[in-house]
């Protein structure tokens, strides 16, 4: 019998833990190729037959995602699978409607086909779009946990874009793990916090041998999501995270309705800063689709550094890469601090913006007169260096969750914005973490 021919869309994630969870070395299926979008840099790479499985001896080639339709038709693909996550109800039908006109079958594919089950109980941090606060959500979540005595290990939603056979199975317990594994800024950002707090984090390729591996050494595996993705791993405790500053949202996007309906627990962060009336939406449309749900609200409190060096200052604030990209805010933390401590303006930085910064500013129309932190290579990074000693300012707020400092050689005097979760009312996260999970 003919093996299904298969393409899966994806951005180095979702796609390749699907691949590895269903499809590699499955003799029903041939998976023909990948595409790629989203993240620079993947297409025009394999995915390695050291990964791939014993199907595919020479890989399995990546390549551009504007490519599709061409590729269905000239590779007679049957089946096209969906894996990529934070984009709108509408726009996963309008590739599924490429996909059903170029001659195939459109596919998502759910948990039972491509979550792990741990032997250790596992707590799932999700969020409905980028940028809710899941992750301060999973750095509250674990301190919960040490408090009360358990060893955690946080596995983080892969963001592997590197060499991927290296990369199969990564371990982080200290800052030299993150240079020896040459660690982009959206990895930094989200390992140094737990490394902070002395928790070792997991990521990488393969999600199987991953959490073996991490149930080695945990009492209580912590899954910390990526973008609105649902987790790899079948969840004792599902928390997902609300954003009320885009009420609606959480009904619109793919995957991330999928989190609220399948959510234990709905954290509705950023009471502090958000209309009454978008909470109350938020909370409306959760009890309409997940009536048994617990809901948890919260606030996204702001520290600063030095916040009296902002007042009067010409601030160019750097923010949190994915949330003003994928997540599609036009601000974050730093907009919100400059305004509030006094800066006589914030500096737009698009004029000044050199490479992939600019195209960046041009794929995202959406983003506010802010800079995203985007630094997925070398090359990028050094172009962010660029775009920030490039624009005239008296301050520069950042407003990332790590210190850019490290990273990038920063000329004008610089300030730093750090944000929490801080849960308001009851039921807190304590108590329900005790309730379901007995520790």
């Amino acid at each position: 019998m003919a093996r299904i021919r298969v393409l899966i869309m994806g951005a180095a994630g979702r796609d390749f833990h699907n691949f590895n969870t269903f499809f590699r070395d499955n003799e029903r299926y041939e998976v023909v190729a990948f595409t790629a979008t989203q993240i620079p840099n993947i297409e025009g790479r394999v995915y390695p037959p050291e990964l791939a499985g014993k199907l595919y001896s020479e890989g399995i080639p990546i390549y551009p995602e504007p490519e599709l339709e061409d590729l269905i038709r000239e590779h007679a693909i049957d089946q096209v699978v969906f894996a990529y996550s934070d984009v709108s109800h509408e726009y996963v039908m309008h590739k599924a409607s490429q996909v059903l006109v170029a001659g195939a079958d459109f596919r998502l594919m759910g948990s039972r086909h491509t979550m792990l089950a741990s032997s250790k109980p596992v707590v799932a941090v999700a969020a409905v779009r980028t940028g809710s606060g899941k992750s301060q959500t999973t750095r509250y979540v674990c301190d919960i946990l040490q408090k009360m005595g358990r060893k955690v290990v946080a596995v983080r939603h892969p963001m592997p874009y590197g060499n991927l056979v290296a990369q199969r199975v990564q371990r982080f317990a200290e800052y030299a793990d993150l240079e020896k594994q040459d660690c982009t800024i959206e990895e930094r950002e989200e390992y140094e916090p737990h490394i902070d707090r002395g928790i070792v984090v997991y990521a990488g390729v393969d999600y199987e041998a991953i959490l073996r591996q991490a149930e080695q050494e945990a009492d209580v595996v912590v899954w910390d999501g990526g973008n609105n993705d649902l987790p790899f791993f079948r969840p004792d405790l599902h928390i997902v995270v609300a954003d009320p500053h885009r009420a609606g949202h959480e009904l619109r996007y793919y995957p991330g309705e999928s989190n609220l309906r399948a959510a234990d627990v709905v954290v509705i962060n950023k009471i502090d800063t958000a209309d009454l009336s978008n909470i109350s939406q938020v909370r409306e449309n959760v009890r309409q689709v997940n009536p048994k749900a617990v809901m948890v609200e919260a606030a996204s409190p702001i520290f600063v550094d030095n916040p009296g060096a902002i007042q009067g200052k010409r601030v160019l604030v750097v923010e949190d890469g994915p949330t003003l990209t994928h997540g599609e805010m036009a601000y974050g933390a730093g907009a919100v601090a400059a305004r509030r401590y006094g800066a006589a303006a914030i500096i737009d930085p698009r004029p000044y913006a050199v490479g992939s910064i600019a195209e960046t500013f041009q794929k995202y129309p959406t983003t506010g007169p802010v800079l995203p932190a985007m630094g997925y290579g070398v090359d990028q990074i050094r172009e962010l260096e660029e775009t920030i000693n490039a624009t005239p300012c008296d301050l520069v707020l950042i407003g990332t969750p790590i210190d850019l400092r490290r990273i990038v050689n920063i000329k004008c005097p610089a300030d730093r914005v750090r944000y929490e979760l801080q849960v308001i009312g009851q039921p807190t996260l304590a108590q329900i973490l005790q309730d379901r999970l007995g520790v």
